[in-house]
Formats: C-alpha cells, sequence, structure tokens
C-alpha cells in the first residue's frame, strides 16, 4: 500500500508548501542513464579488484566462479525489479523490507544495507589512492584519496545530472580498454606455439567446489551496482518500467563483461601461483598482454573507474541515508533535499566524512564488509518479493507461484548459499555492525516500547 495523497486539495496544499516542495526529488533519470548508473557503479574494470585474490582463491577458475556468482546475481536482480514495481521509491533493500516485514526488520535491514553501500565509495577512494601512489610514488596516497573525495562531493552536491554526464565518458573509456585488452588477448594466444584448451579456466586440475563457492561469494562484490539502480526509483519517470529493465540490463552486461575479461585474463596468464603480489596481480597480466604501455593505459583507466564508482556509490548511499531520515529512522536532518537541484546534502556530507576512514584501512577488510552487507540485502529482497506477493496480495496459480515464489525462492538459496561460504573475517565485522545497528534500534524504540514512524514515501 503506497502513502500517497488523494485529493485535489490536498494535492495543492503539498505543491505549495516548502518543505514539501523540499521533499522531492527531480525526475532525470531516463533508461540509458540508469543503465550507465549501475555500470559506473559496478566499474566494468572491477574483474580486476580482486583478481589476483579470488584467482589464487579458487584455485586458477576465476571465470567457473564467475558463473556461479552472475546466476545467483541475475535472479536476485529480477527481485530487485519486482520490489521496484511494488515500492517505487528511495531507499531501496530498507524500504522493501520494512513494507514487508515491519519497521523492526526493515530498519535492521536498511542498516546492514549501509555496511555494503557506505563502505562502497570508500573502497573506490582507497583503490585510487593505492594506484596513484604507486604511479606517482613522490606523491602520498592521502592526497589522492581526499583531492577524490572532495570532488566526488562537490559532483555529488551539485545533482545527479552532472553525475550522468561524467559517467558517460569513464564507462566508454572502461569499454574501449576492454575491447582492446580482448584484441591484444587474442593476439597473444594465436602467437602460441604450444596447443591451448580453450575450457581450462573452467575447469583443470586443482578444481574445487567449495574453494570457488567461497571465490564466487567475494565475486558479489563486483556486481554491486545493479542494486544501486533501485535507489534512484524516484529521480526517474516511470519507474516501475525502467528501473526493473535497467537492473536486469546492467547484470547481465556487467557479468558478461567479467567473464570476457577474466577468461581472456585466465588464458594468457594460466599460472595462479606465480603473481608477484596477488593485490597488483592485474599488473602482471597486463605486462604479458601488451608490456609497459598497456600497463599505464590500464592503470589510467582503472583508477578512472573507480572515480566513477565512488560518484555513484555516494549518490546511491545518500538517497538510502534520505529515506531513512525522511521516515525518522535517522535524524531529521538526513531527510531534507536542499538547493535547486534538490539533493540530500547533510547524506552527502556525512558519506564523505565517513569515507576518510579510506585513509587507514586495509582493501581486505572493506572487501570482507561490503561482501558481508551486499549479502544479506540480497537475500532480504528474495524474501520481501515472496512475502509482498503471495502472502500480503494473496496472489495464486501457477504463473504467480513461479514469477513470486520459485524465481525469489532460488535467488534467496543461492545467496544465502554464497553469505555461508564468506570468510569468518565477514561475519566477524558484519555480526559486529548488526549489533550496534540492534543498540541504535532500541535506542530509538525506548526498547521497542514506541514505534518507529511510519514510511514518509513521495508521490
Amino acid at each position: 500500500m503506497h502513502t500517497t495523497t488523494t485529493t485535489a486539495q490536498t494535492h495543492s496544499a503539498n505543491a505549495s508548501s516548502p518543505s514539501a516542495s523540499s521533499g522531492r526529488f527531480r525526475k532525470s533519470m531516463g533508461l540509458s542513464a540508469l543503465v550507465l548508473f549501475g555500470l559506473a557503479y559496478m566499474v566494468p574494470l572491477a574483474v580486476f579488484t580482486t583478481y589476483g585474490l579470488v584467482t589464487q582463491m579458487t584455485k586458477g577458475h576465476l571465470p567457473t566462479a564467475y558463473l556461479l556468482t552472475l546466476a545467483a546475481m541475475l535472479l536476485t536482480a529480477y527481485s530487485y525489479g519486482r520490489m521496484v514495481q511494488a515500492h517505487p521509491y528511495s531507499g531501496s533493500v530498507y524500504t522493501y523490507t520494512r513494507k514487508a516485514f515491519g519497521t523492526h526488520i526493515g530498519f535492521m535491514a536498511g542498516w546492514t544495507l549501509l555496511l555494503d553501500y557506505i563502505f562502497l565509495p570508500l573502497l573506490s577512494y582507497l583503490l585510487i589512492g593505492i594506484y596513484m601512489s604507486e604511479y606517482f610514488p613522490a606523491i602520498h596516497a592521502w592526497v589522492w584519496v581526499a583531492g577524490s573525495i572532495a570532488l566526488v562531493t562537490f559532483l555529488n552536491l551539485i545533482g545527479i545530472e552532472s553525475i550522468t554526464r561524467v559517467n558517460w565518458i569513464l564507462v566508454v573509456v572502461q569499454l574501449v580498454f576492454i575491447v582492446v585488452f580482448v584484441g591484444l588477448s587474442i593476439n597473444n594466444l594465436a602467437g602460441q606455439s604450444a596447443p591451448v584448451s580453450l575450457l581450462a579456466p573452467f575447469h583443470h586440475e586443482g578444481f574445487s567446489v567449495p574453494l570457488i563457492m567461497t571465490g564466487a561469494a567475494v565475486l558479489c562484490l563486483s556486481f554491486l551496482g545493479f542494486d544501486a539502480v533501485s535507489t534512484m526509483a524516484e529521480e526517474t519517470s516511470n519507474p516501475t518500467f525502467r528501473i526493473p529493465l535497467a537492473i536486469m540490463a546492467v547484470s547481465l552486461i556487467g557479468g558478461l563483461l567479467f567473464l570476457v575479461v577474466s577468461y581472456c585474463a585466465q588464458m594468457v596468464f594460466p599460472e595462479w601461483g606465480a603473481f608477484a603480489d596477488p593485490d597488483s596481480a592485474s599488473v602482471d597480466v597486463m605486462r604479458r598482454v601488451g608490456g609497459e604501455l598497456l600497463v599505464t593505459a590500464f592503470t589510467a583507466t582503472y583508477v578512472a573507474g573507480c572515480f566513477a564508482s565512488a560518484m555513484v556509490s555516494q549518490a546511491s548511499v545518500s538517497r538510502v541515508l534520505f529515506a531513512m531520515g525522511r521516515d525518522g529512522a535517522l535524524p531529521g536532518v538526513f531527510g531534507q533535499l536542499v538547493t535547486k537541484k534538490r539533493v540530500p546534502a547533510a547524506a552527502i556530507m556525512l558519506v564523505s566524512i565517513l569515507s576518510l576512514i579510506a585513509l587507514v584501512i586495509t582493501l581486505d577488510t572493506v572487501a570482507n564488509m561490503i561482501s558481508f552487507g551486499a549479502l544479506f540485502a540480497f537475500s532480504a529482497v528474495n524474501l520481501a518479493v515472496v512475502k509482498h506477493y503471495l502472502v500480503d496480495q494473496k496472489l495464486r496459480g501457477t504463473r504467480n507461484y513461479l514469477l513470486y515464489g520459485a524465481i525469489p525462492g532460488l535467488g534467496f538459496l543461492s545467496t544465502l548459499w554464497l553469505w555461508s561460504s564468506l570468510s569468518s573475517l565477514s561475519f566477524t565485522i558484519g555480526l559486529c555492525w548488526m549489533a550496534v545497528g540492534f543498540l541504535c534500534l532500541l535506542g530509538l524504540t525506548r526498547a521497542f516500547r514506541v514505534k518507529l514512524p511510519e514510511l514518509q514515501m513521495a508521490e
């Protein structure tokens, strides 16, 4: 049930009210902008973020791990689309679970989602600092991190339209690089005198399902982006059609890009145990494929992709904070839109301040944080579809059981399986974060004696 006004008189009053006006986003996102938003969030070159780590973890079966992750993500992307059609508002998992399971579970889901969303821009800043400081050793990493945070925050404050324009350039640059990399990889393989097995990246000696599952769970980090599209619902015209379509397109395009790139990398550099440093294994691959020139091009392109991801991930998490602030689950200042561009400035500034943690945290720790939050959120959305359509809406019939029961049910089982494959560090960090959220919930509800406010959704 959507909370909307119904009378012309109320519409008129709301239109003239400054507070009402300041609570609505501008509907400036079309289908192409949404797909670009998701791809920029994902970073088409994200395959190289954990390339060395997961390649060694799976003993050289990275493409196989990506196949499993892609299957689970497509099922979950379908569920996101169904929930966007039911609740086309900002807030993503927070909104969907709150409407499906109540305020308390919704708050905990939203809080856990923040573990994913808040630390994803931090991951981008961390990677920018690592790569740029290696390329320009005279300049400390903190300079690149702080400078990137300042520029990304400025672009978010002047509106989502500015991010869309920059995304066009940065996503296209990454796609061009991928085409060049694949072409050079094919040329490299064609020049080899020894016979090449085309199936080797998917199955060879050392194949282990548990190891591949563990790697697949970490690779969920690469797919974060399709879910972020759902946070743009209130800034999109006809969101119930465009958002689900964009979510599926981003998941499929991103997954296929990851498969192709990881397959080519595995073919040209099959010695998965010979990396000089797993964190920079991509440099070893680039050097073999195209020499130092390709290494330079890769560094520039990858950093640009991280910058694009930082922009859209900061925009996305600020919308979740906005939704929670608008509902009263967080201080009301986060639920306000300011300036003519209608942006949640307080939420944007909070994310930028938290991103400064990138100056003192490690890449492994951030990856574990994000994976825990992402898989928890994905599981919650799959369950929300079943609850909303089959329980609340009471839809019946074979078709409805398939669309709103079987498919999201498989999505839940697949994400739960991946979630259970995460490392102990992931669960330690994730459960501690949830414990803090539970304490916040106790404080907001005075030990459950006071109800959380109902959702205050925009039309």
